[in-house]
């Protein structure tokens, strides 16, 4: 695709750093590309050789990526966030032999983790070594569409993290695919040259599948280190399309708050839920919220973790359109994805070309398709989610409507079954929970329970603001605080019956973070985690409603 490209249109930009960094051309991306290839070859990597890559988003660690790709290596991705213990099973059960690194700390955690040579970011944007014997072409001529391209390693959130195969085929299927669903986003149309602000990591297989959609598509691509850096350079880039977490999508509501008056996120909400179920025509917006969000943004692809609907609806009022996918490591993460033109509110759309879903008798949402890995690397070979039909197992519990429109409705591994007998799904409690601006992460519990409960943390800087005009006496048994949570609960209560409700919460001390072992690098809840963290406080809410 990046040769492709540079044959194609040469001139045009298709990488750059940042919001005003270095602007890489198709031919230059494809020059630096094959020359880092050529390193590579130089220094002995051979097809098949696991390279392992720890850092942040960037042009760099893309161009690692695709020059390892080009030759038939096998990327290895890293979170920066993942702990040693992570970091060494990673290392030891791909049997990475070759090793990158952005910082001088990225190297010595590799290292410490059992790394030989660490090549740094830095050292390898300089080599530029020649291909006098022609193996390179040789070596890319070689690479087969079934051979394999990354082992990425699941969340973990029940234990060891699986390497999960993922092969050219695979991904080239969902990012070519993703790219064919949504019409012309990826490339812009008549509009011109699509624009976007990659935030996402590298280092998940939804970050992956993004960068590859974007160069099949010609979008013009910002790279960021990370989600915390988008917001500001969202007016100087103003890009045309994102790709985010629910979790961003959060955040930036959040910091459009203080851009709007009293009473009117709420107006937002239903104006844009209005328009989104087209009971409302579609207006002309303006306003500091769409210069916040660069004055050109008009569709989100939302991947990774539920939407709260409320969020949808807010962004709708401001012109930008949440289209909700679905996917999974195993998919190269794109199974289902809203198309601009048919986008259907609380559904993850339908599935992307060559790609089949159903449903099982108990609810599981089913998968085949060129996108689904051909199985586990290490020591999970020996487990596979395919069953003898060659159908993949989510472990989602789903629904198709009449249309084809898949709907999540909850995992399998996640629904909380009361004492009572009541199936309650936490995730969707929880997106609610977290958009109170008070709020900062949550869990919902009560499996085997009598009753439904919830965890909070507080938003750092926003409990300091609260705490100042408050008083400095106050702490987080104040009865003003408790009223201000208890309408998060309440209006989170209103998305399910009375046997599903939160009777009791607590605010806890800290933050649920991946340093604490309490959040996967992909910042999905360690649900055993936490509660074994926090079992008094589980335990004094049960206790209060005897």
């Amino acid at each position: 695709m990046v040769r492709d490209a540079a044959a194609a249109a040469p001139e045009r930009i298709t990488l750059c750093a940042g919001a005003d960094g270095e602007q890489l051309s198709c031919a230059q991306l494809d020059a630096r590309t094959r020359a880092l290839a050529a390193a590579f070859v130089e220094r002995g990597v051979q097809a098949g050789d696991r390279v392992a890559v720890l850092g942040r988003t960037g042009v760099e660690w893309a161009l690692v990526d695709l020059a390892a790709l080009a030759i038939g290596a096998v990327v290895v991705p890293v979170y920066p966030t993942s702990s040693d213990a992570q970091i060494a099973h990673i290392l030891s059960d791909s049997g990475a032999v070759c090793f990158a690194a952005e910082t001088e700390h990225d190297a010595a955690r590799l290292t410490a983790a059992g790394a030989r040579t660490v090549w740094n970011f830095t050292e390898l944007a300089t080599w530029s070594e020649g291909d006098e014997d022609g193996e390179l072409d040789t070596r890319i001529a070689a690479v087969r569409a079934d051979d394999h391209a990354m082992i990425v390693y699941t969340s973990g959130t029940t234990g060891p993290a699986k390497g999960c195969i993922l092969t050219h085929r695979n991904m080239f299927a969902a990012a070519a695919n993703t790219v064919l669903q949504t019409g012309d986003m990826f490339g812009g149309g008549e509009r011109g040259q699509a624009v976007t602000v990659h935030a996402l990591p590298l280092a998940h297989v939804f970050g992956q599948t993004i960068l590859f959609a974007c160069l099949i598509g010609g979008t013009r691509t910002h790279l960021l280190p990370a989600i915390p850096d988008l917001v500001p350079v969202l007016p100087r880039v103003r890009p045309t399309l994102l790709a985010l977490v629910p979790y961003a999508l959060e955040k930036i509501r959040k910091a459009a708050r203080g851009l709007l008056e009293a009473d009117a996120e709420e107006e937002a909400v239903r104006q844009g839920i209005a328009i989104l179920r087209g009971q409302t025509a579609p207006g002309q917006p303006a306003g500091p919220v769409v210069d916040l969000l660069g004055g050109r943004l008009t569709h989100v692809i939302s991947g990774g973790a539920s939407l709260d609907t409320t969020t949808a609806g807010f962004f709708a009022a401001f012109g930008l359109h949440i289209l909700n996918c679905y996917g999974m490591t195993e998919t190269a993460t794109a199974v289902t994805v809203n198309e601009p033109r048919t986008n259907r509110l609380e559904t993850v759309g339908r599935p992307i070309p060559g790609t089949t879903v159903a449903i099982a008798d108990d609810g599981e949402v089913l998968i085949k398709g060129a996108n689904v890995t051909p199985g586990y690397w290490g020591a999970a070979a020996d487990k596979t989610p395919i069953d003898r039909d060659g159908w993949l197992h989510t472990g989602d519990i789903g629904e198709l409507d009449t249309d084809g429109y898949l709907r999540i409705t909850g995992r399998s591994k996640e629904i909380l079954v009361t004492s009572g007998g009541k199936n309650v799904a936490p995730t969707p409690l929880e997106d609610r929970l977290r958009l109170h601006p008070l709020v900062s992460n949550c869990i919902v519990l009560g499996d085997g329970r009598v009753f439904i409960c919830a965890l909070l943390t507080l938003d750092a800087d926003r409990w300091a603001a609260w705490r100042q005009a408050a008083g400095a006496s106050a702490d987080r048994d104040d009865p003003r605080l408790r009223h201000e949570l208890q309408i998060a609960v309440d209006d989170a209560n209103t998305l399910v019956s009375r046997a599903e409700s939160i009777r009791e919460y607590r605010v806890v001390d800290g933050d649920f973070t991946v340093e604490a072992g309490l959040l996967t690098s992909s910042l999905k809840l360690r649900r055993a985690a936490i509660e074994n963290t926090y079992l008094t406080e589980i335990g004094d809410m049960y206790a209060a409603r005897v």
